[in-house]
């Protein structure tokens, strides 16, 4: 992927820098998309993050992340519909055109009833959503997380919730981190077709030294980051942005200036 048309880095990516400086330094190196994080936004006005992107010529492709609906009390259920109402708000002030969801697990609950609880508050924002313009991309995480951090692990399993509560304002985020080992990969992502409204790379390390903090820039391990989006492409036609996606303390630690040109150069080689 030579052309750098469809590239956008999440500022988690660069977890150094400062929504400022990471629109200075990505537009300068002809960066033209940005995932935005919501802690980016912290400390000042909407109006002015929208502004700071703006200034620089960038495009917040998505906002990340919001989710998390499995409760244990009603408190819970509703400080997260709130808070989901409040990204979808974000997102619409900042121009992004949809909210990444890490849908949440309890390990109090089962997984039949964590996924029914990530049913059924999807489905209670889809009205909001649709007011506001901003759709809702479902984001299935690898099962390593199945116990806390997500019960949707599967494209497939996203296809199941879409199937159930329609797509008109929700779609699917494939991160090729979570997605790559899948088996029925092909086939699921052939069934999603147009759902699928986000695409996000990196790499699998061998061995991983933490299981959140150590993802590769796309090359650097085993993950078919070319091939992935070939197949996305082919089966679903989507031509959209593509999202680079790296928690890595190892090269947060790095100079990020030097490590914006790696993730560049890794773009244009493994991508």
């Amino acid at each position: 992927m030579n052309d750098l048309s469809r590239l956008a880095i999440h500022t988690m990516t660069t977890k150094p820098w400062d929504l400022p400086t990471a629109c200075a330094k990505y537009a300068a190196a002809g960066v033209p998309g940005l995932g935005l994080w919501r802690q980016w936004l912290e400390g000042r006005p909407l109006t002015e993050s929208k502004k700071i992107l703006d200034d620089h010529g960038l495009k917040a492709v998505s906002l990340v992340r919001s989710g998390f609906y499995p409760y244990i009390n009603t408190a819970e259920k509703q400080a997260a519909f709130d808070d989901n109402i409040k990204a979808l708000d974000e997102a619409a002030a900042v121009g992004a055109p949809q909210v990444v969801l890490v849908c949440g697990a309890k390990p109090e609950l089962s997984l039949s009833e964590n996924r029914r609880h990530i049913t059924e508050g999807i489905a209670s924002l889809t009205e909001h959503a649709s007011q506001v313009g901003v759709k809702l991309s479902i984001e299935p995480l690898h099962p390593m997380y199945a116990d806390c951090r997500s019960a949707v692990n599967t494209i497939g399993q996203c296809n199941d919730i879409l199937d159930q509560i329609g797509d008109e304002w929700v779609g699917i985020a494939a991160d090729v981190y979570h997605i790559w080992w899948d088996p029925t990969l092909e086939q699921e992502v052939k069934r999603a077709g147009k759902r699928i409204i986000g695409f996000h790379v990196c790499d699998w390390m061998t061995p991983t030294a933490d299981m959140l903090n150590d993802r590769g820039l796309m090359g650097e391990g085993c993950i078919d980051n070319r091939g992935i989006r070939q197949l996305v492409e082919s089966a679903t036609g989507f031509a959209d942005w593509i999202e680079v996606e790296v928690f890595s303390t190892r090269h947060w630690a790095t100079d990020q200036d030097a490590y914006l040109q790696k993730i560049i150069q890794a773009y244009q080689q493994h991508v």
